[in-house]
Formats: C-alpha cells, sequence, structure tokens
C-alpha cells in the first residue's frame, strides 16, 4: 500500500517535519503551545502523529515557523488531509496496536525478535486465536474475531508478489516448546514457521538455548524500514501497559546492532529450519492439557 494512503504514517511524517521545523526555529513545545492558545500534550501529539492534525492548525504553525515557500506550505496541507482519513482498519473497531498496523502496512522491511511467541505475520489462524484470547481475556468472542480478520488481512503483505514484504525473525527457542492453543495448533504452526520461512523473502533464524544469556531476552521488538520514509527506520518495544516507539537515529542503531547480534548468534536458516522439524516431532500424538 503507498505511503500516500496510509494516514498513520503520513500523520508521523507531518509530526516530524514539524518538529524539525520547529526545532530549526529554535522554539520550545511550550512556547508553540502558548503561540497556539493550546496545551504543550497537544503539540507533542501532534509531533508524534498520535493524532491527526488540522489542516487550520498545519497553517498556524507554518506561520509561526516562518514558513514562507508556498509549495511547502501545500505540501504540508496536503498531508494533514490525508492524516484525517480512516484507516483501513477501522471498519473492524479499536486495535491497542494501530499505530503499528499503520507502520506495518507502509513498511518495506521488517526485522522481528520475538523471544515469547510467534511474530504475528507468521502465525496460523488457530495459533492466533489462541494468543489473543489468552492476551486479551476481556474482548468478548466478536472482538476476538475481529482481531483475526485484521491479522489476516495484514498477513497479506508477505504473500503480495508484487511488492511482498522483506521480514527477518529471530526466535527464541522457548517459543517453539511453548504450548499455546493444542498440541495440534502447534505442529501446524510450526510446519507453518518452516513452509514460509524457504521463501526468498522472508528469514527465519532460531536462538538455541546453548546460545546462552543474550541481551535480547529483555523483550520483544521490531525494526520498521521505510523505502521513502521520514523517519526511515522505527524501533517498536511491545510492552505490557503501553507500546514504545523509538525514532531516535542513536535509538534505532542500538536495536539494529542488537538484532545483528542476535542473528550472529542463531542458527542459520537451513539449520533452523531442522532445528524447527525435530521441535515440531514433539507434537505429534502428544497428549492434550487441560
Amino acid at each position: 500500500m503507498a505511503a500516500k494512503s496510509n494516514p498513520t504514517l503520513r500523520r508521523r511524517r507531518l509530526g516530524s517535519e514539524l518538529r524539525r521545523l520547529r526545532m530549526a526555529c529554535g522554539l520550545k513545545s511550550t512556547e508553540v503551545a502558548e503561540r497556539l492558545m493550546v496545551s504543550q500534550p497537544k503539540i507533542s501529539h501532534m509531533e508524534n502523529g498520535n493524532r491527526a492534525i488540522s489542516p487550520r492548525d498545519v497553517r498556524d504553525l507554518c506561520a509561526i515557523y516562518g514558513v514562507t515557500d508556498q509549495q511547502v506550505v501545500v505540501s504540508l496541507l496536503e498531508m494533514a488531509k490525508e492524516s484525517g482519513q480512516r484507516d483501513w482498519w477501522h471498519p473492524y473497531g479499536d486495535l491497542s496496536n494501530s499505530v503499528y498496523v499503520g507502520l506495518e502496512t507502509d513498511a518495506e522491511a521488517i526485522r522481528v525478535f520475538g523471544p515469547m511467541a510467534i511474530p504475528d505475520l507468521l502465525q496460523t489462524p488457530a495459533y492466533a486465536h489462541a494468543v489473543t484470547e489468552h492476551t486479551a481475556s476481556r474482548l468478548s468472542a466478536e472482538q476476538v474475531a475481529a482481531r483475526l480478520k485484521v491479522l489476516l488481512r495484514r498477513q497479506h503483505r508477505i504473500f503480495d508478489l508484487t511488492c511482498p514484504l522483506s521480514l527477518g525473525v529471530v526466535l527464541d527457542e522457548s517459543v517453539l516448546h511453548r504450548v499455546v492453543g493444542s498440541p495440534d495448533a502447534m505442529r501446524e504452526q510450526l510446519e507453518h514457521l518452516n513452509a514460509l520461512g524457504v521463501e526468498p523473502h522472508i528469514r527465519v533464524q532460531v536462538l538455541p538455548y546453548t546460545a546462552g544469556v543474550t541481551p535480547g531476552l529483555s523483550g520483544s521488538f521490531s525494526i520498521l524500514h521505510f523505502a521513502d520514509g521520514c523517519p526511515a527506520e522505527v524501533v517498536y518495544v511491545e510492552r505490557f501497559s503501553s507500546d514504545l516507539y523509538l525514532e531516535k537515529p542513536s535509538d534505532v542503531r542500538d536495536f539494529a546492532a542488537l538484532y545483528d547480534r542476535l542473528r550472529a548468534r542463531a542458527l542459520d536458516p537451513v539449520e533452523s529450519r531442522d532445528f524447527i522439524t525435530d521441535a515440531t516431532k514433539a507434537f505429534i500424538d502428544a497428549p492434550i492439557r487441560s
């Protein structure tokens, strides 16, 4: 999906550009808020892409920042209009990870470290259903079904032959042994994982227990790369209470280096497929636990 049709990414790009213009003027967000007669959190939300930005706010901000190039003003106003459109998943209801889904929709490549579960884009429906039921127990059956529909739509990216998403995944070995759903669901999931792993644009590696203690054991994270994005890369850190999005080049470099270290200590893709095949055998004719 082109960036121009992705309201989430347009909000973040617009916010990044407005932040750049503010900093070029040497203004603090509190000073801008005072001039606009709004709260400082509103300025932060706009710059972080957490909310749609009205064309009027953009016009006022351009005046404050002394933007005289009308082509720049028109471009920012156009982004503001597009940022107010509804995202494709809006009909399915509110999503707790809507910002991430928006970024994922427009990413060209994603690198993921999964220490606890199979990443969303590689999950089978049965595995995804079990994960959703247990991690979002307050959801109704209808809400669970809606989230699964969104997940299946997201997975279209890796099967899009015209512009497939480049996906690199490092999985901790524990993910292969943790029973999610049932033994049959796990067997199906691991077989699916191996089937996807042979695709040229998907790289799956397993970090075995024998790799010892690694810095990545602190939690899962994803690094999203955008071909013509602003910013070029975003780090997504999934947390229990609130997700974290990092865009500073130094933060992105730190996580990229961490991912490279994890990948270097993991089995290569061929060894990983053999490892996953062996792990699958444990779920053949395995007793079902209540």
